[in-house]
């Protein structure tokens, strides 16, 4: 998140007694401690809010890590997010004891106006005391869902004031028909505590709704990592550790996120991540039994299917937006700074599909083409894929377009390797046996094999054609910074890496 920023001595000719030689001052974006040794000693001495000193000893809390600030009991507390490692965040508290002076021209800062002056600016433009549905997969990855909430997630949530139910899951698609049911009016956030599958089966079950449109532009949702992949957390949070997806989740920021229809025989599927066919939906779907090695499965099955030289002959037709790496740069660039407005009403249902189905004729101005060799054929909404695979680095949360790649599956394997190990060092946009296009809509049909895997957000779809179009802004989410923390092509705007 950027850095929240307060002026320093803003807040001043403040003064409170406290029981040690300390002063508390709002500087940029920390919170600083002072404590001067020097008269530590006294019983009793001035806390000042500002003003100078001569410290001795100084301690900070980034104004991002502050959770809660309040007076209560004669007692001024801070409650914050200390990073203990690099993989642990927990709850820390400050603790002082007010003795107030009488008010004079000089004290116009009562300690309550100073709590207010802390949470102001430490929350910047995210809400204070959120209110969240959270839904816990304890099955997800290696199933741990329950524990992580109870002992990462839980108590940052309670230190920030942050209302929660929690339900632990049962079963799959308990979590579509939960929020299929819910009043929207009673919470700000849905939180998955889970790997990717729940978030697809809160945006499903919100899109199922009379009210679809209401209610995917009214509830965030969020995700807590506890899965395989984890790519929702890397791409939003830049981060695939429970404690810093929470710590965002707190301070976030709600965004529009671009949503994508998926028609097949007859039936609407909505997908947030991505939609695969060939080596990945089989690196993923094909995997399953793997699941105990966490992400690493993913890379197990490509490797494996790499040196099979696999190729997935289809028809693909698609509504272009561009194909031409330059332009899709450029488009990436524009778009950095740009938020989706949209708004919403009252009991709106889901939009309309622009271009019809799988069974109709393919819209005049598309263009279909035959692949013979395609080894994987790939089309992301979001730039990470899982940690440190970041597949679609022009992707952009609601530009409204759907980010395409397609690579030929009889490439010799050294070369495939190669392309495969590029992903990670960011060169992947650039490689020369890379198709990366921009797309409204497409449509895909298989040829010729009668079986294989089609995955949607990591969820299988019978292996027949199907068809994709892009809602742009139609959902909401909670992301650190209104953008994905993912670096861009040729690493333009490097934000973050997963971690």
């Amino acid at each position: 998140m950027e850095a929240l920023q307060a002026a320093n001595g803003a807040i001043k000719h403040t003064q409170m007694t406290f029981k040690a030689d300390r002063r508390l001052v709002i500087e940029g974006d920390e919170l600083v401690l002072y404590e001067n040794a020097s008269t530590a000693s006294k019983s009793s001495s001035r806390l000042w809010l500002g003003g100078t000193a001569d410290p001795v000893t100084k301690h900070t809390i980034p104004l991002y890590n502050v959770l809660w600030a309040e007076v209560k009991d004669g007692e001024l507390t801070v409650d914050y997010a200390k990073q203990t490692s690099k993989s642990a965040i927990d709850n820390e508290r400050w603790t002082f004891d007010i003795i107030e002076e009488p008010a004079t021209e000089e004290t116009d800062l009562t300690p309550q106006r100073f709590c207010e002056e802390i949470i102001s600016k430490a929350y910047g433009a995210a809400p204070t005391r959120r209110r969240a549905l959270v839904l816990i997969n304890p099955n997800s990855g290696p199933g741990h869902g329950v524990k992580k909430w109870e002992t990462v997630v839980r108590p940052l949530f309670d230190a920030a004031r942050l209302t929660h139910n929690a339900v632990v899951l049962n079963r799959g698609g308990e979590a579509m028909e939960l929020v299929e049911k819910i009043n929207i009016d009673d919470y700000d956030t849905i939180v998955a505590c889970s790997g990717d599958g729940t978030p697809h089966e809160i945006f499903n079950g919100l899109a199922k709704r009379p009210d679809a449109k209401t209610a995917l532009g009214r509830i965030a949702v969020s995700h807590i990592p506890c899965g395989s992949g984890n790519a929702f957390s890397c791409n939003l949070y830049g981060s695939y550790r429970p404690a810093a997806a929470a710590l965002a989740i707190i301070k976030g920021v709600v965004t529009p996120l671009d949503l994508v229809s998926i028609t097949q025989k007859g039936k609407r599927v909505i997908s947030f991540l991505s939609q695969s066919l060939g080596i990945i939906a089989e690196s993923d779907l094909g995997t399953e039994h793997l699941r105990w090695m966490g992400s690493a499965r993913f890379d197990v099955g490509v490797m494996s299917r790499v040196f099979l030289r696999k190729c997935y002959p289809c028809d693909i037709s698609i509504k272009l937006v561009t194909d031409k790496k330059e332009d899709v740069k450029r488009r990436y660039k524009e778009g950095l700074g740009e938020t989706t407005d949209v708004q919403v009403g009252d009991d709106e249902p889901m939009p309309a599909l622009r271009f019809g189905t799988e069974t109709d004729e393919v819209p005049g101005d598309w263009e279909t083409i035959s692949y013979d060799k395609i080894g994987n054929f790939y089309c992301g909404n979001m730039a990470y894929m899982a940690p440190d695979l970041n597949f679609f680095s022009a992707s952009l949360p609601s530009d409204g377009c759907m980010d395409m790649v397609a690579v030929n599956g009889n490439l010799w394997p050294i070369t495939a390797l190669k392309i495969v190990m590029s992903v990670e060092s960011n060169q992947f946009f650039d490689n020369e046996h890379v198709e990366y296009k921009k797309v409204e809509a497409y449509r895909i049909t298989p040829r010729d094999q009668k079986d294989g895997y089609i995955s949607i957000d990591g969820e299988k779809l019978p292996f027949a054609p199907y068809q994709a179009e892009v809602h742009r802004g139609l959902g909401r989410v909670i992301s650190k910074s209104s953008r994905f923390e993912a670096p861009g092509p040729n690493g333009w705007e490097m934000v973050s890496t997963a971690q």
